[in-house]
C-alpha cells in the first residue's frame, strides 16, 4: 500500500535540517520523517508506521531537551507537524485555534493582533506550543492566570488507528482528560483550541544583585528572606511574577512583572521589600505594553521565529529541574549549598541557573483540582 505523504529520508538533501535535534548531546537517527500538510496525511503517517512496526513520534518545534521529538531512540517514524501553523481567534468566543507547528512568540503576536488577546505561557520564544501546552509548563504570569494547559477547551487529534477526532470536555471526555498532561501517549494534536483573555498592561522590574555573589552569607540570607516574603507577605500578590538568573560569568539578577500595577506604588513599597536582603542591588522599574513585555523576556531572540526545519539554533547541554512545595520550602542549608557551588565555580562554566516563583499565597496554579488534567 502507498501512502501519499511528503517525507524525507537519510539520503534526502534536506535530511540534516529536518533530523538535527536541538540538544546535540542526544542525537537519534529516525528511519523516516514525514511532513504532512493535511490531517489525512497525518493519519496516513500513523497507519504507515503501524504497518511497518515503527514507533511514531510527533514533532512540533523540535526543542526537546532530551530529543524526544527525534523519537528518543533510533529508527522512529517522525511526524513533523510544522505545516500546521495557522492562528485564528474567534471574535465571538475569543477561542484561538492554533496549529501545533507554531512557536510561543509567533502565536503570542498573532493573537494580540486579533483583538489584543493573551495566553499564559513561558517566553522562551523558540519553544513549541505542543510541548508547552500538553505538558503543563509554567509561564511568567502563571501565578495570576494558571498554565497553558488550563486554557485548552478543545483539541483536534489523530489517534493511533489514524482516526481524526475533535475532543472537548463534552466530546470524548476521557481522551480530553488524557491529552491534557499525557498527550503524547494517546494521539497527535494538530490544532489547539485555547481560551484567550484580554491582554493587560505590564510593569516590568529588574535588579542587579551581583554584589551579593561576593559574600556567601549575604546571598544565602537574602535569598531566604525573599523566599519567606513570597510565602508569607500580602505584598506578593498573584499579579507579581519574578525569577532569578545566575551564571558562571558573575551575573546575578532578579526580574519580573507586576501586571496592571501602579509603577510608583510598586517601586516605593513592594520592590524595596523584595530587595531588602540584597545590599547593593540596582533596581529598575518601567512600564511596557504586552508585546513589549514579551519581547523583553524573549531577548536576545526575536519574537518572530522560524518553524520546523528552518529553525537553526542548536546547543550541547545537560539540564535539570527541581520544584519545592509551599509546605516544604528550601532550607537554609540547601540554599547555602546551592550558592556555595555557584560562587565556588565562577569562571568554570559555562553554566546558568534560573529560579522562578510559581506558587505562594493566591497562586492560581494551586487553586485547580488535581483531577483537572492527567
Amino acid at each position: 500500500m502507498k501512502y501519499p505523504v511528503p517525507f524525507v529520508v537519510k539520503t534526502s538533501s534536506n535530511w540534516t535540517n529536518h533530523a538535527k535535534p536541538f540538544n546535540l548531546r542526544l542525537v537519534y537517527q529516525p528511519a523516516v520523517i514525514t511532513i504532512p500538510e493535511t490531517p489525512e496525511q497525518v493519519s496516513s503517517s500513523v497507519i504507515c508506521a503501524a504497518a511497518a512496526s515503527l514507533k511514531v513520534q510527533a514533532k512540533g518545534g523540535g526543542h526537546s531537551y532530551a530529543s524526544h521529538s527525534s523519537g528518543g531512540q533510533d529508527g522512529s517514524l517522525i511526524v513533523d507537524i510544522e505545516k500546521f501553523a495557522a492562528v485564528k481567534v474567534n471574535q465571538t468566543t475569543f477561542v484561538a485555534k492554533i496549529g501545533a507547528g507554531q512557536r510561543l512568540s509567533n502565536f503570542a503576536t498573532k493573537i494580540y493582533e486579533q483583538g489584543k488577546r493573551r495566553l499564559p505561557h513561558r517566553m522562551c520564544s523558540r519553544v513549541s506550543i505542543v510541548s508547552h501546552a500538553l505538558h503543563g509548563r509554567y509561564g511568567h504570569a502563571s501565578r495570576k492566570w494558571g498554565i497553558t494547559i488550563d486554557t485548552i477547551v478543545g483539541l483536534d487529534v489523530i489517534l493511533a488507528n489514524g482516526t481524526q477526532v475533535h475532543t472537548t470536555a463534552e466530546s470524548y471526555p476521557d481522551l480530553f482528560y488524557a491529552m491534557k498532561g499525557a498527550g503524547e501517549s494517546y494521539g497527535i494534536v494538530i490544532y489547539f483550541y485555547l481560551q484567550t483573555q484580554l491582554a493587560p498592561s505590564s510593569v516590568l522590574f529588574s535588579a542587579g544583585l551581583a554584589a551579593s555573589l561576593k559574600n556567601l552569607d549575604a546571598v544565602t540570607s537574602g535569598f531566604e528572606k525573599l523566599q519567606n516574603l513570597s510565602l508569607t507577605s500580602t505584598l506578593i500578590t498573584p499579579n507579581i511574577a519574578f525569577g532569578m538568573y545566575t551564571d558562571s560569568g558573575g551575573i546575578f539578577s532578579l526580574s519580573g512583572w507586576c501586571l496592571d500595577c501602579d509603577a510608583v506604588v510598586f517601586s516605593k513599597t513592594v520592590l524595596p521589600a523584595m530587595l531588602a536582603g540584597f545590599p547593593g542591588s540596582i533596581p529598575t522599574v518601567r512600564t511596557q505594553g504586552w508585546i513589549e513585555a514579551l519581547a523583553n523576556l524573549a531577548a536576545p531572540h526575536t519574537m518572530e521565529q522560524p518553524l520546523g526545519h528552518e529553525y537553526a539554533i542548536h546547543d550541547t547541554f545537560y539540564a535539570k529541574s527541581l520544584v519545592s512545595k509551599n509546605a516544604h520550602p528550601l532550607s537554609t542549608a540547601s540554599i547555602r549549598a546551592f550558592w556555595s557551588y555557584i560562587i565556588a565555580n565562577q569562571g568554570k562554566g559555562p553554566f546558568y541557573g534560573i529560579i522562578d516563583l510559581y506558587g505562594g499565597p493566591g497562586s492560581v496554579i494551586n487553586s485547580l483540582a488535581s483531577e483537572s488534567s492527567a
